[in-house]
């Protein structure tokens, strides 16, 4: 079969980065007064997540050092809901995976399932609270604040989803997951959080915003009573912020990598156009026909959630799975139906060939194409000859590649998208 030219684009995003992100962390915490919110003495639950966020281990750190040097006592706790396999040596796992260890960050980690139920929100909800963390003074979200994966609203992925979701472990994750059909997701963290806030459990939160090239944009330590309008505030910075497809209709999306530490759903429903998301409308853009994706990150421990959002995969990928941890994740969440598994083949070659045989008339070699590393990797971009003329005209994209066939090794898959 005939199969389109390619060639390689760069993608022009606006990308401040925080250039000494331990000075930035003492910064922010000096200028919230942490020194009269935690008290000498007092223990602090600092709460590390199961995303890629970058530079995580250095903020813990940088937090447990600031709050060692004011005579607290802080350790860390995994904030992930049910992630890890729903167990408590799997979540110190996942911490370790992205570098956040006692050695690395200097304080105990104290991992468990158990949860207390600390009280109930106006519409008759438990709240549960990781034991670890309802034993302390104070509970420190720290998080990267984004575009959710599952719905919209003011407030969306950051440290108040980390209070609800993460520090609820998964017996909290799974309840509020079940309330959303309910009540909506933005009422139930709102809610939840505020009972925590309101009865002094949350001490103060960190969050971080990325650009688009996985940087650490912006950090900003948030006093608990100003945490619900500082997030909306850094939600909408995030937003502008992040990266994103360079053309917002085609026929075929190549996913070199999907992953736990790429996204919760593995490739980021912003990005992609696609949420599967009950009683939520899907996006309008971007408009892509068929996604293929090609492999399962290593750092996935084989947990696919979000597979399912693609039409096309492969035999790899599909052997690398857990079917543990990818169910688990899924029945926790309420989203079987984002994991199903999608037709695969043994090679990417015979993959794409079909995909392209699926998008309609247009003839496989004249389809418009685009082809990335992952959805947090967009700042160079494969696109097709179809699509060219159209990135010619853009300032904010740039040619840098020549065009090409598209190209398989002798085993049939693509090569690495940057060459080793």
């Amino acid at each position: 079969m005939a199969l389109p030219n390619m060639v390689r684009i760069k993608q022009h995003f606006d990308a401040p980065v925080v250039a000494d992100l331990p000075a930035a962390v003492k910064e922010e915490l000096d200028q919230i007064g942490t020194a009269s919110i935690v008290g000498k003495g007092d223990s602090v639950a600092i709460g590390g997540g199961s995303r890629g966020v970058a530079n995580i281990a250095v903020v813990i750190k940088a937090t447990a050092d600031y709050l060692k040097d004011i005579g607290a006592k802080p350790f860390v706790v995994p904030a992930m809901g049910s992630h890890g396999g729903a167990t408590a040596e799997g979540q110190r796992a996942v911490l370790e995976h992205y570098g956040v260890t006692e050695e690395t960050v200097g304080v105990p980690i104290k991992a468990t399932m158990e949860v207390v139920e600390i009280g109930q929100t106006a519409d008759e909800l438990p709240v549960f609270l990781d034991t670890h963390a309802a034993n302390a003074d104070h509970i420190v979200p720290i998080n990267r604040i984004k575009a959710h994966t599952d719905f919209r609203g003011t407030v969306e992925s950051g440290t108040l989803k980390m209070l609800t979701i993460g520090f609820g472990k998964q017996h909290g994750a799974n309840m509020y997951h079940r309330a959303f059909f309910h009540y909506g997701f933005e009422h139930i963290i709102r809610t939840v959080t505020g009972l925590l806030i309101d009865a002094g459990r949350v001490g103060f939160g960190v969050g971080l915003v990325e650009n688009a090239h996985e940087q650490t944009a912006k950090v900003a330590a948030m006093r608990a009573d100003e945490i619900m309008r500082r997030e909306r505030e850094l939600l909408v910075e995030s937003k502008s912020l992040m990266g994103r497809l360079p053309f917002d209709a085609f026929d075929l999306l190549i996913v070199d990598w999907m992953g736990k530490n790429i996204s919760g759903t593995g490739m980021d429903t912003n990005i992609i156009g696609r949420m599967m998301q009950i009683l939520e409308p899907e996006p309008e853009k971007p408009a892509i026909v068929r996604i293929f994706v090609r492999d399962l990150t290593d750092d996935s421990d084989g947990n696919a959630t979000g597979v399912g959002l693609a039409d096309f995969t492969t035999t790899r990928l599909v052997e690398k799975m857990d079917r543990h941890a990818t169910y688990m994740n899924g029945i926790t969440g309420m989203g079987p139906q984002k994991s199903k598994t999608p037709f695969y083949y043994d090679t990417d070659r015979e993959a794409i060939e079909i995909a392209l045989n699926t998008v309609g008339l247009t003839p496989p070699e004249e389809s418009k194409v685009v082809r990335i590393e992952s959805t947090l990797g967009l700042g160079e971009v494969d696109i097709s000859e179809a699509l060219l003329e159209d990135a010619k005209l853009r300032t904010d994209l740039e040619v840098t590649g020549e065009l090409e066939p598209l190209a398989f090794n002798a085993d049939g898959n693509l090569p690495a998208f940057h060459e080793e």
